[in-house]
Formats: structure tokens, C-alpha cells, sequence
């Protein structure tokens, strides 16, 4: 397996890492705080930053590296397709304390793909190549990860791929098993995480579908790699990552009771108040996490239902009491519920999908 000493600490020596997914719109400074006092990944990664001609660092990405209260390592992660742009913002970020600098090439976003960012890269290796080199050649006292997927409509380049990550040395690559195309709709393709992990020099986190504890351990026996990146799942569970380490360290996982949820709940609304927002907009930001929490609390999917129409927060905290208190020391389930769906518009087939539509 290859070595992870060129890669930021862990945070328990011998342990395969684990990696907070970056979520646009998501992972920012307030949901890393909470997720840290639940149990810190490994390494976080930012939202990422745009970059193009005339960019500048977004200061709220920024302060989720310099304001970080969970003393993880922080990648930054940078989208585009200009590439001076890319190689001066890569430069600006590494005078900050970041962890390593990302490269985003699988946002899955049409309007993102659209612009030939993020996932949209796949559709031109030759481009992609020159990108790996100018970033390589800008980011040499840091780390220099990628995050993609296994193709764009299909996985006829996937070997490409594979060689040009190899050829620019980068650090660490974020697999995550699907085409851009597909999505979160399809089964993850974990035979091609595995390949790139057999054949790669550098480690590889595999990304996909890690629901679990349990699902992490066996995504690992399964593809070989040398650790695991989570994104929705710790939107849904906070308390994955600790978890994961329990369980990959062969000590009894702690499971979470539905009051640890309703806390939850509650830390999120104290650690995304911003001044001058409407309760309005509070609430709907809150059912952006909310969407995916419901997928562990009842198997009907009772409690969406009853959260989504909620305009106040005494209506959202209230269907939070019904659903959370009522039997406070009952199990929030490990796995997400068969059929209860976070996002119906986005994981329904024939439907786009954007990272900005996950709320009700």
C-alpha cells in the first residue's frame, strides 16, 4: 500500500484515514465545527474555491483554513480551467495553513460541467494533462491532490486518467465511483476505485456510497485502498468518522441515540446563526442538513414529510421534538432507510442535479 507519510498526520497513527467530502454550499467553517465536536475526519476539505482570469479567494472558504477550531488538517480545493489563474490561486493558498491543494475534476453539476470546470475536465485530457503539470510544477512545499470521477459519460479514458495522475506525481487522489453523468443515481463502480488504487503510485480515498461504519471497512476490504472520503453520509451521521476509526481499530462502535440527534440539530442551528438573515432563509439552510439526517430517523419517512412544508423555526424545532424526544433513547439507525430519499429531485432517474439543490 503505498505511503502516507508525504500526507498531513492522522489522527490515530496506523488507521486508514478518512476524509470529509467537499460539499458545495455544505462543508463550510460552521458544518466543519459541528462535525469536529462529533468526530473529526482525518482531513477536511473545503468548498471549492472558483477560480478564473479575474478571481479572488472567497474570505468565507478562507476562514474555514484560518478559523478552524478542530486542529484536523485542512485541503484547500480549487475549480477551473484557466490555467495561470489556477497556478496564482494555488499560489496565494499556500500562504495560508492549508493541508494540501486540491484540484476538483468531478463535480458532477451540469452548470458547473457546463463551464468545462470540475467534471467537465474529463471531456478534455489533453487539457487536463497540461493542468496535472502547471499545478504539479506551482505546488511543491505542500501536498497536490485531485478529486474526480471515473470518466464523464462512460469510462472509456479511465486508463488515461489514471496514466496522467500517475505521469504529474500527484499526491493523493479522491475517487468517487461514478461517472459525471450519473450523477448519485447509479451503484458505485468500486472495481475501478480498485484498479486505480492497484495501479497508482500514490494513495487512493475511495468515495461513494460510504453509509456506514461498516461500509467503510468493507469499501476497503473491497478496493484495497488506503482510506475512505464521506460527504453525504456525514451530513446524515456526523459521528461516521469516529466511528469508522473504531471500527477499523477493532474497538466496539459507539451507536447514536435519537437525543444525541436532536443535539445535533441544535448545535447546527447555533453554528450557521449569521446576523441579518431572515428566519426564513435560517430555516431553509437548516433543512439542507435535515433532508439527509431524516434518512436514519423512521423507515416511513414520517419525519421529512413533516419537516419540508416548515417555514418558522418553532414549526421546524417542534416536528424536530415530535420525531427526536419522544422516545429519546431509541437508535438512530446505522444505514440510511430503504426508499427514504434525501433529495427526490436530484436521485430520481431523469432529472438534473445540482449541488445547490439539496433542500426540500
Amino acid at each position: 500500500m503505498p505511503n502516507l507519510a508525504h500526507l498531513p498526520a492522522t489522527a490515530e497513527t496506523g488507521l486508514a484515514p478518512s476524509a470529509l467530502a467537499p460539499m458545495q454550499d455544505v462543508t463550510d467553517l460552521p458544518f466543519m465545527t459541528a462535525i469536529g465536536e462529533c468526530g473529526a475526519p482525518d482531513w477536511f476539505f473545503t468548498e471549492y474555491f472558483r477560480v478564473t482570469e479575474t478571481s479572488r479567494l472567497e474570505k468565507h472558504i478562507l476562514r474555514s483554513i484560518t478559523e478552524n477550531p478542530t486542529g484536523r488538517p485542512v485541503f484547500a480545493q480549487l475549480i477551473g480551467e484557466n490555467i495561470p489563474a489556477m497556478q496564482r490561486a494555488a499560489a496565494e493558498l499556500l500562504q495560508y495553513p492549508v493541508g494540501g491543494i486540491d484540484l476538483n475534476m468531478g463535480c458532477p453539476a451540469p452548470k458547473v460541467y457546463r463551464k468545462n470546470v470540475g467534471g467537465g475536465l474529463l471531456r478534455d485530457l489533453p487539457h487536463v494533462d497540461r493542468l496535472l503539470g502547471s499545478l504539479r510544477d506551482t505546488v511543491t512545499t505542500r501536498p497536490f491532490t485531485v478529486k474526480t470521477r471515473i470518466g464523464f459519460a462512460d469510462t472509456k479514458d479511465f486508463d488515461a486518467l489514471l496514466a496522467l495522475l500517475a505521469k504529474h506525481r500527484i499526491d493523493l487522489l479522491s475517487l468517487h465511483g461514478r461517472t459525471v453523468k450519473e450523477l448519485y443515481r447509479s451503484e458505485v463502480h468500486y472495481e475501478y476505485i480498485a484498479r486505480a488504487a492497484a495501479q497508482l503510485p500514490c494513495p487512493v480515498l475511495a468515495n461513494g456510497n460510504i453509509t456506514s461504519a461498516d461500509r467503510a471497512a468493507a469499501v476497503l476490504a473491497e478496493t484495497g485502498c488506503s482510506g475512505v472520503m464521506i460527504g453525504r453520509s456525514a451530513i446524515r451521521n456526523p459521528w461516521i468518522f469516529r466511528q469508522a476509526r473504531e471500527r477499523l481499530a477493532g474497538r466496539p462502535v459507539p451507536r447514536t441515540r435519537l437525543r444525541e440527534v436532536r443535539a445535533y440539530v441544535d448545535r447546527l442551528w447555533q453554528v450557521t446563526h449569521t446576523p441579518d438573515i431572515p428566519e426564513a432563509a435560517r430555516v431553509g439552510k437548516m433543512k439542507k442538513y435535515l433532508n439527509f439526517v431524516g434518512q436514519s430517523i423512521d423507515a416511513a419517512g414520517a419525519f421529512l414529510a413533516a419537516m419540508r412544508p416548515t417555514t418558522t423555526a418553532a414549526d421546524l424545532f417542534a416536528i424536530c421534538d415530535r420525531h427526536l424526544l419522544a422516545e429519546p433513547d431509541a437508535f438512530f439507525a446505522d444505514e440510511p432507510f430503504a426508499g427514504v430519499i434525501a433529495r427526490p429531485n436530484c436521485e430520481t432517474p431523469d432529472t438534473a442535479c445540482s449541488l445547490d439543490t439539496i433542500t426540500s
